[in-house]
């Protein structure tokens, strides 16, 4: 944050909704976290690669969450709220209601998730048309994003969704709405996951190409006309229904929203890192590459210039910090595929068993028996015979490939505690190794990164830290705030209330 006077007793909210939960934080001035809470939130999987949530249970986890967080404060001293989400796409009526995402017809599931894979077709028939914007994606769109996703409603779901629907928003975009009465997108999200430019606007040829001329038909009011910077604040603030929802006081500044992968960018990658020793103090903060791990895993790193990078999403001009044009490597599955893996393996009741005696999660566990069994190697060298190719999901960066396949060589008969740590050890790893093949695709484009900031949930994970420092053989920086994605959602409501300038960093 910069500029602003620092009086005492201000407050700021981040509410970050992920892909199993929702996330709340009091935040000051100084960006120190005082009070945090989370909530479950329901997930569907009808069928294979489909998945779904639901808006209104979405919205009922942040008022419970926001309500905690500011226990014991005066909620009058809250000046500001910002809202950072995963981009899934939120499917409303022309009258702001739920409209079904699924064959079934059950509107409460109104949410296609970002991990959702149904619309295959659907991106390769994008892909082929070879359009411009997708020079802005890293070449290939992924099916990820929401045109794809767009373009299946209308040609499966037409009668019970399509031809109803009034309002398609990211869902970061949803929560701001929802919090203000204001339809008005976000740059990040519309940048990022839409074809938007931030210099010229929706492009109407390529949704004619593709078959979605309706949205150019009418001024593109579904998908959104009014765009504005993260950050900025959005009408009157919070209208008194939110806010009595939130525990609130009505009124209060609410901000234009980030994608949760940019509000962990923006919590870490403009960290002060003076007076630590650190070999990244004094370099410029392009040479920083924020990687934000979770469920899945973001890699973003900020340039002057625009650079192209295949398989690479962007350049994306202002999309998380102001003035900067953003890269985004991703991979689609990292902490779902470590589950995946551990929870998969014969002996993980054995493990859940230990690990409940020793009062640890399993992924202490599995680190400490690593370290009984290193013996005087390091523990990477376990390793040595098995390997494993981790796009079970397919690969989001730099491959831009959905159709590949994890694979594991090197499997034993055996099926022991630590074969068991062993395959988890080797899937961290392989994490790291695309996270490596990530920064050398950015590199040979034109970046220049010399240090890791990382983020997330998996930066609690020591081994998962160190096997990335290395396998990349770069110094991996952590926060002292661990809740980099809160913060950033926070850094976003106290620029909304004017008592920053700007969310710049720099």
């Amino acid at each position: 944050m910069s500029g602003g006077d620092q009086e005492p007793g201000r407050y700021y909210v981040g509410v970050d909704v992920g892909t199993g939960s929702v996330r709340a934080a009091l935040v000051d001035q100084r960006g120190v976290l005082l009070a945090f809470a989370d909530q479950p939130i329901n997930k569907w999987e009808p069928q294979f690669s489909h998945h779904e949530q639901s808006s209104e249970d979405i919205w009922a986890a942040c008022c419970v969450v926001t309500k905690k967080v500011v226990q014991g404060i005066d909620v009058n001293q809250v000046r500001g709220l910002g809202f950072d989400a995963t981009c899934s796409l939120v499917v409303l009526d022309k009258q702001f209601h739920p409209l079904p995402v699924n064959l079934e017809g059950d509107s409460r599931r109104n949410i296609i998730m970002w991990l959702d894979h149904r619309a295959v077709s659907q991106v390769h028939r994008i892909n082929e048309t070879q359009h411009s914007v997708l020079q802005y994606v890293g070449g290939v769109m992924s099916v990820e994003m929401q045109a794809p996703k767009l373009l299946w409603l209308k040609e499966n779901l037409r009668e019970t969704c399509w031809d109803k629907a009034g309002h398609f928003f990211d869902l970061p975009d949803f929560l701001s709405w929802k919090a203000t009465g204001v339809t008005a997108r976000s740059l990040c999200s519309l940048v990022c996951k839409w074809t938007y430019s931030a210099e010229k606007g929706w492009d109407d040829s390529f949704w004619k190409t593709i078959g979605l001329e309706d949205f150019v038909a009418d001024n593109y009011s579904k998908i959104g006309n009014q765009v504005l910077p993260p950050g900025a604040s959005l009408g009157n603030g919070l209208t008194p229904e939110a806010a009595k929802d939130l525990g609130l006081p009505a009124g209060v500044a609410v901000a234009a929203s980030l994608i949760d992968a940019h509000a962990g960018g923006l919590g870490v990658i403009g960290a002060d890192v003076r007076g630590h020793g650190l070999s990244c103090e004094g370099q410029p903060v392009t040479s920083r590459l924020a990687v934000i791990c979770g469920t899945s895993s973001c890699h973003m790193g900020i340039s002057r210039d625009p650079i192209f990078v295949p398989g690479v999403w962007g350049p994306y001009f202002s999309a998380m910090v102001p003035g900067f044009w953003l890269n985004e490597g991703g991979q689609s599955v990292t902490g779902k595929l470590i589950d995946h893996m551990v929870q998969g393996h014969a002996a993980f009741p054995e493990l859940q068993a230990k690990a409940a005696a020793r009062c640890q999660s399993v992924y202490a566990y599995l680190n400490s028996h690593l370290d009984l069994i290193k013996k005087a190697q390091p523990v990477g060298f376990l390793t040595v015979d098995l390997h494993v190719w981790p796009d079970f999901h397919g690969n989001r960066s730099p491959l831009a490939d959905l159709t590949l396949k994890g694979m594991v060589t090197g499997l034993k008969l055996s099926q022991d505690l630590d074969d068991l740590a062993i395959l988890y050890l080797a899937t961290v790893q392989a994490i790291a190794f695309g996270t490596r093949l990530i920064i050398e695709a950015m590199e040979a484009a034109g970046h220049s990164v010399s240090t890791l900031f990382l983020c997330g949930g998996l930066s609690k994970n020591p081994l998962f830290v160190q096997m990335h420092a290395d396998i990349t053989g770069m110094p991996v920086i952590l926060s002292q705030e661990v809740e980099s994605v809160l913060v950033g959602a926070a850094i976003l409501g106290a620029c909304a209330s004017g008592d920053f300038a700007s969310v710049q960093i720099l």
